[in-house]
């Protein structure tokens, strides 16, 4: 086991750099635990969401440590970010990257050993020459911090060849202190970061993937149509947002759509130049436009906290993908809306991705044997990626770059950029080695096409699914025993089904939430002002430590944390039904508000009694002695057409017969007979009696449908 990092003496305390560069009293949920853990040496790997403050856990420690903090990302756009905020602030920080000469990098790489830098954000590419890795070892590295590590893995959604070389990099350069930060990582993905960057003694930390503020939905669609009208609904409803397409065309259209409304939008793809993707991008940052229609490329890094929607027009690839981009939505701790539009129909795209992304070894050995036929006496190639596909008679051009990729990983290859052209070279580095001779790895070439393809089918399962979206991808990271969200459309869905009047129980909590829009309201003469919107105050009744509620001071109100044991989750859906009640109600402007109406003030002081439909976020005990069967698509479908026919029968709305959580747990548990369908959360003996047989008949012919 390689030893531990050696220990550092501070410069100053975290809480002391905190305050003196960046004016804050104190750190957000999960931050102080991660900062304490690398000022005491260790090395670590971090899995924290969007927006939940990953980049101050790294950069606190810099300006702790008397050397200099490398920080690898990915891409300079981020870089630029950071470091113009760093240096806003006062703070020594600067990048070294392919924007500049080798003049001005050995500049800065000067200025590293004089001192001058607390912070310098490198490319991972960077790390393929050996004269960089040769001055970086004159320099006093006390970190060594590598941002959106699942960058490294081949099992994660974005992998990046380049980061491969850090482990060796850490090593040439005396093994510094490192410390491993991302979004979104499945213990596969993290066992593979561990592995790779060869870390000592890692202290692991995960923070809640939980995003109470986000509304998830995935909405089924037949026609592009459909697509556009829930892409007009949702724009007029919130303004701000990005729409993610699959491909570069589908951008175009869409962009164009938009126009056609006199909708203003800025388009991003990797078609573009980078300038042009620079341009769109401070444009959309600098609130020039409010919409930007975007490929997956686009939003690394983002951050504009006013995002009130993120939209996928199609399937995205994997979990870990669309989480990570419908995370970019309501950074600024306020409600916002996360809508799939789904149709079965687009994962086709995502399986022509997969199969571009995994080129088989003949596929491999096809391109390798067009290179050697058409190598000059340099042993290079200047071809397009098509044109080496239409030479190797490959059908998939992307299979061409990922063959390319495994290749030079291989050392058969290099490629190089060309001067004055945007197509890159390829110089056969062993042109003595027959395609016959080729040595590939071919288990891990068709072990990384399964997993992706098991990725893509959790996409699917999930948008089947009618468990609570959060629950379901909380599950997936590993993070298991959340709580229903009480915002995602399953959760909207449910209900206790009625609206009555409440307890003495329920009409505490009532009162303690309207105190608590009271308090974060303002009382004029003409009633009350809105201040802050439903995010914010469900994260003050829930006593959230978010930077948004300490920078504000709402941890100094009365009513802060009044609520905590119930939870976000079911916050969010009670201010729901509050709404409803017409006992607070939304001022839409820039950002959507919340305030009291004067009928809630009344309920408030328990001058007037009301009714109301109830938060319902538990679907109550599992039965002991069913066998919990899975879920299963097709027999939910089937479940729901049936009680859909029913209800328009007795011209009830369906959740009269039975709620879409007991649907669920009817196909999860199959109950053969009605005593068994008595222990299914949701029925009772009076709806056993009247509306259970023809669902128990429906279980039996769908069971023997699949012997």
């Amino acid at each position: 086991m390689p030893s531990p990092a050696p220990s550092k003496s501070l410069l100053s305390t975290p809480h002391e750099a905190l305050a003196k560069h960046f004016g804050f009293s104190g750190f957000l949920d999960g931050q102080e635990s991660v900062i304490s853990e690398i000022v005491s040496g260790k090395d670590g790997l971090v899995v924290m969401p969007t927006g939940g403050g990953k980049s101050l856990c790294y950069q606190i420690p810099a300006l702790c440590f008397s050397g200099v903090t490398l920080v690898i990302s990915p891409l300079i756009a981020l870089m630029k970010d950071q470091v113009d905020a760093l240096v806003a602030r006062g703070i020594s920080a600067t990048m070294i990257n392919s924007t500049l000469s080798w003049a001005e990098q050995r500049e800065r790489l000067d200025d590293m050993r004089a001192g001058k830098w607390k912070l310098v954000y490198v490319a991972p590419e960077r790390f393929r020459a050996e004269s960089f890795l040769n001055a970086i070892r004159g320099v006093e590295v006390s970190l060594f911090a590598v941002d959106e590590a699942h960058c490294l893995s081949q099992w994660g959604h974005d992998f990046r060849p380049d980061y491969l070389r850090l482990g060796k990099a850490l090593e040439k350069i005396g093994s510094p202190q490192c410390v491993a930060l991302t979004a979104t990582a499945t213990p596969v993905v993290r066992e593979d970061i561990r592995s790779v960057l060869k870390l000592r003694n890692p202290f692991e930390r995960v923070s809640g993937f939980s995003r109470p503020n986000l509304a998830l939905s995935i909405t089924g669609v037949d026609k592009a149509s459909h697509k556009d009208e829930r892409i007009k609904s949702i724009v007029a409803a919130h303004r701000t947002g990005i729409i993610y397409c699959a491909t570069r065309k589908k951008v175009d259209s869409v962009s164009e759509t938009l126009a056609s409304w006199g909708i203003k939008c800025i388009a991003y793809h990797g078609g573009m130049s980078d300038q042009e993707r620079d341009r769109a991008q401070e444009i959309f940052i600098q609130r020039k436009v409010d919409i930007a229609v975007a490929t997956n490329a686009f939003g690394m890094g983002i951050d504009r906290p006013d995002v009130r929607f993120v939209i996928h027009y199609e399937i995205p690839g994997s979990v870990e993908a669309y989480y990570q981009e419908a995370g970019r939505a309501g950074r600024d701790g306020e409600a916002a809306v996360c809508e799939m539009l789904f149709n079965y129909a687009d994962t086709r795209t995502q399986e022509f991705f997969i199969e571009g992304a995994n080129p088989t070894a003949a596929t491999i050995r096809s391109i390798y044997q067009y290179l050697l036929n058409e190598a000059d006496r340099e042993y290079e190639v200047h071809r397009t990626l098509d044109e080496i596909a239409s030479g190797a008679d490959v059908k998939n051009p992307m299979s061409v770059g990922s063959g390319l990729t495994v290749l030079a990983r291989s050392g058969y290859i290099q490629r190089f950029d060309v001067p004055g052209k945007r197509t890159r070279g390829t110089r056969l580095l062993k042109p003595e080695v027959l395609t016959s001779q080729l040595q590939l790895d071919e288990s891990s070439i068709e072990e990384k096409d399964r997993r992706d393809r098991e990725k893509l089918k959790a996409m699917v399962e999930m948008c089947y699914s009618r468990v609570c979206r959060q629950q379901w991808i909380l599950t997936y990271f590993g993070e298991n025993g959340g709580k229903p969200c009480g915002n995602c459309d399953v959760c909207r869905e449910e209900g206790s089904d009625e609206i009555r009047p409440p307890t003495t129980e329920e009409a505490l909590i009532v009162r303690k939430a309207l105190s608590g829009v009271a308090r974060m309201s303002r009382r004029t003469a003409n009633g009350w002002e809105a201040r802050f919107g439903r995010g914010r105050i469900v994260q003050m009744l829930a006593g959230s430590r978010s930077q948004e509620i300490l920078s504000a001071k709402l941890d100094e109100l009365s009513t802060y944390g009044i609520l905590k044991e119930k939870g976000a989750g079911y916050l969010n859906a009670l201010m729901r039904s509050l709404h409803d009640a017409r006992l607070v109600i939304t001022i839409n402007g820039d950002y959507p508000l919340l305030t009291l109406t004067d009928e809630g003030e009344q309920v408030m002081r328990g001058k007037k009694s009301f009714s109301m439909n109830w938060p319902d976020t538990d679907a109550g005990p599992k039965p002991d002695s069913l066998q919990d069967q899975g879920f299963d698509g097709q027999l939910y479908s089937i479940l729901r057409d049936l009680r859909a026919t029913m209800a328009r029968q007795e011209n009830v709305p369906p959740y009269v017969i039975f709620g879409n959580k007991t649907l669920e747990a009817l196909v999860r548990y199959q109950p053969s007979n009605s005593t068994e369908a008595l222990e299914v959360p949701g029925i009772g003996v009076a709806k056993a009696q009247r509306y259970l047989t023809p669902f128990l008949h429906a279980i039996q012919n769908w069971q023997r449908s699949q012997r």
